[in-house]
């Protein structure tokens, strides 16, 4: 048993919040009392109840004294990429799992864009499995066409009955509308939802760098805002139609925002995610630090960054996700239209969150816990993001005021263009299951 004293929950579930103790036992919570409440009271100085000192030893409950920190659930993101199988020198799913363990999350789901792509009951199997030896529940979505052509639908029922969470392609757009139209329906017949990443290729001459600025200043074609516009409207009007979930990932511009907020009159299958670099950066950013800074889709301009801010604060967008995405100090060092695009997340985006929308006054703690446990936990159907009586005993502790600096990084890869930034909100305790599977070395 494990009893976390005089820490501070919010649970964005009730929207309880308060000074708690929380006594855990078997994976799940067993109690949650009001500091000081006969419930979990000191009894004799073992500083458990006489109910709970009946059921086991004292020798066997381990105590924590928060100290009034904050306690919430585990962290829950829907959009991350551990590179496994296919591209393990970049990530894998246990180092994944150690990055996201340290960055207070207990819940993540993996994007299919491996190799081999997760489109089959083979490789689907494969990560579905290895995930179990992991600390954190991994899940993982399967993709909507094989080998990522776009051409042939996946065997989506087959993949649901064998655990798949979600449908996406991500990293590669699908531009044929019937197709799409199909893999809504058969995805809704499943009960789950279907993830895209909105880039027209079409439109784009070099990817992950914006059309505008950035584009100018290094002399390349760059991505332009109508490549994500163009088909989140196209995307949003058949999802509307057919009344099916689905969530527009990793939203970049002004315009997919305000479409996203005009689709949820008409539709409450209408789902979108932000990630803490487009609501912290713009296109500024890859002019400093190159390729550390190079992403799909890219940072863009800062009326852009208030937009998804706004998105974020009025719940236009519903979600924050990281779309963390490792990539060697090699490949981020070949010249930039040749880089790979995206950054790794896990291990800083509480902290963004804290810094850019809590600290800024753009939302509560309570409503950025919300945006990264209870509604992408929803939207997947997971049993987390919430903390009750009998719920299970996936937790993260941490302290919004204290500082760190970002720097040695669990993840293999270091690809991140915040190194060096000093910032608010230390977890020291991430509990998943009832076991902490990371505690804060300075402890």
């Amino acid at each position: 048993m494990l009893l976390l004293k005089n820490g501070y929950l919010i649970d964005p579930a009730s929207g309880t919040e308060g000074y708690r103790d929380i006594l855990i036992e078997d994976g799940r919570i067993a109690r949650i009392m009001p500091q000081g409440a006969p419930g979990i009271a000191e009894t004799e100085g073992t500083g458990v109840s006489g109910e709970v000192k009946d059921q086991v030893a004292q020798e066997d409950v381990k105590e924590i004294d928060l100290n009034g920190q904050y306690v919430a659930p585990g962290l829950v993101d829907v959009h991350v990429h551990f590179r496994d199988p296919g591209f393990t020198h970049k990530e894998d799913i246990f180092t994944g799992a150690r990055a996201a363990a340290k960055g207070g999350f207990t819940t993540v789901v993996l994007m299919a864009n491996t190799k081999p792509a997760v489109d089959s009951p083979e490789t689907l199997s494969y990560v579905i499995n290895k995930g179990k030896e992991t600390d954190i529940h991994i899940h993982t979505c399967a993709n909507v066409t094989v080998g990522l052509q776009g051409k042939e639908l996946t065997d989506m029922e087959a993949l649901s009955r064998l655990g798949a969470v979600g449908f996406t392609d991500d990293g590669i757009p699908l531009t044929d509308e019937e197709l799409l139209r199909t893999a809504l329906r058969r995805a809704a017949g499943c009960h789950k939802p279907v993830s895209l990443h909105e880039e027209n290729p079409a439109l784009i001459t070099n990817n992950g760098i914006n059309a505008g600025k950035a584009s100018e200043y290094f002399s390349v074609g760059g991505s332009p805002r109508e490549a994500e516009i163009s088909m989140v409207e196209r995307d949003l009007r058949i999802a509307v139609e057919e009344e099916a979930d689905l969530s527009i990932q990793h939203i970049s511009t002004k315009e997919a925002v305000e479409l996203v907020r005009q689709a949820k009159k008409k539709s409450s299958h209408i789902y979108a995610e932000a990630t803490p670099h487009h609501f912290t950066l713009t296109e500024d950013a890859v002019i400093t630090h190159g390729a550390l800074a190079k992403m799909n889709p890219p940072l863009r301009e800062e009326s852009d960054r208030m937009a998804i801010i706004e998105g974020l604060r009025d719940g236009t967008i519903d979600m924050i996700a990281t779309d963390h995405a490792p990539h060697s100090a090699e490949e981020k060092a070949k010249p930039l239209t040749e880089a790979p695009s995206g950054i790794i997340g896990l291990e800083t985006s509480l902290s963004l969150g804290i810094r850019e929308l809590v600290n800024k006054g753009y939302l509560s703690m309570t409503e950025l816990i919300r945006k990264m446990s209870y509604a992408p936990a929803k939207l997947y159907h997971l049993d987390a993001g919430y903390l009750a009586e009998g719920g299970p005993a996936d937790l993260v502790v941490f302290d919004p005021h204290k500082e760190w600096v970002v720097r040695d990084f669990v993840s293999k890869a270091a690809n991140s263009p915040f190194v060096g930034e000093t910032m608010p909100g230390v977890i020291s305790y991430t509990i998943c299951g009832g076991k902490i599977v990371y505690q804060s070395e300075t402890l």
